[in-house]
């Protein structure tokens, strides 16, 4: 995937927002106020943070090189993804998928009663 594809698949989550917090250089990616990613181009290379289960950030990092822990972000929950064309578009979608479930599953109750309901 690369930096498009990676922000339209961003976008295409369930109620998520794009937004410039720290200036045009780095896009959040946000559910109900929450970060679930960030996506960002330097020198050519795209990358993304997606938050993600401790165990699994040390097995993602140990399976592909493009997978480092999370740039700026807590090292435990987070890894920074290269989007260098080494990782499968499934893989990279399929951790996408599992930061924003990360996230949605720990909204309060009524905040993912809400989210859930207006689900079309």
């Amino acid at each position: 995937m690369d930096f498009s594809s990676v922000q339209k698949y961003l976008l295409s989550k369930h109620q998520a927002k794009e937004t410039f917090p720290s200036g045009p250089d780095v896009a959040v990616y946000k559910v109900c106020h929450k970060m679930f990613a960030t996506l960002t181009q330097e020198s050519g290379v795209a990358r993304v943070n997606l938050k993600c289960d401790p165990e699994e950030a040390v097995a993602l990092r140990a399976k592909y090189l493009a997978v480092q822990p999370g740039h700026h972000m807590n090292k435990k929950h987070w890894n920074t993804v290269f989007l260098d064309g080494t990782i499968p578009d499934n893989e990279i979608q399929r951790m996408i998928d599992n930061s924003y479930e990360l996230v949605i599953n720990n909204l309060p109750s009524d905040e993912l009663a809400r989210l859930l309901a207006s689900k079309p």
